[in-house]
């Protein structure tokens, strides 16, 4: 898979468990090769804390040329937010229903089914502010959990609750 910018890799980053959470060891992030060694992440991470899409990362490709998460060398100023989605049971129409609320405030979202999670990228462009009241309007009601996966300064600047 190529796209203008480089060719997709994947980048696998090793997790903690904790309390059997999250539910694997290693998470595959899909990124594109910068060509020096670097990679920019182009997908939502689920379980790897501390990285957001957009972020470029160092690689260390091993012996079978699996391509490992090293430190980040830029971000993008993006941030991580995951949900557990309770509405529904976090059915698939719930989880669409979650990430198209937070599309209309510039948020890209995605949802796995397994864990009746969504995960979104909060770019820099979007009103903090706004994502910020929805995501504890959410967490009041019930409607789902929350974790910040990734904040910026900016994030923590606006933080409304």
């Amino acid at each position: 898979m190529t796209n203008p910018e480089g060719p997709y890799v994947k980048v696998h980053f090793r997790l903690e468990i904790e309390d059997d959470w999250p539910p694997a060891s290693v998470e595959s992030l899909w990124a594109v090769d910068q060509g020096d060694g670097t990679a920019r992440l182009d997908n939502i991470p689920w379980f790897v804390r501390g990285i957001a899409c957009g972020d470029i990362v160092a690689t260390e490709p091993d012996e079978e040329g699996v391509r490992w998460a090293g430190e980040v060398v830029r971000r993008s100023e993006n941030c991580t937010i995951r949900l557990i989605v309770f509405r529904d049971s976090g059915s698939g129409a719930a989880r669409q229903s979650v990430i198209n609320t937070f599309k209309e405030l510039g948020v890209d979202g995605e949802g796995i089914e397994r864990f009746g999670m969504v995960a979104l990228d909060v770019p820099p462009t979007a009103d903090l502010a706004k994502v910020q009241r929805l995501l504890s309007h959410g967490v009041a009601k019930e409607w789902w959990d929350m974790e910040e996966g990734c904040i910026t300064a900016q994030w923590r600047a606006t933080s409304v609750g």
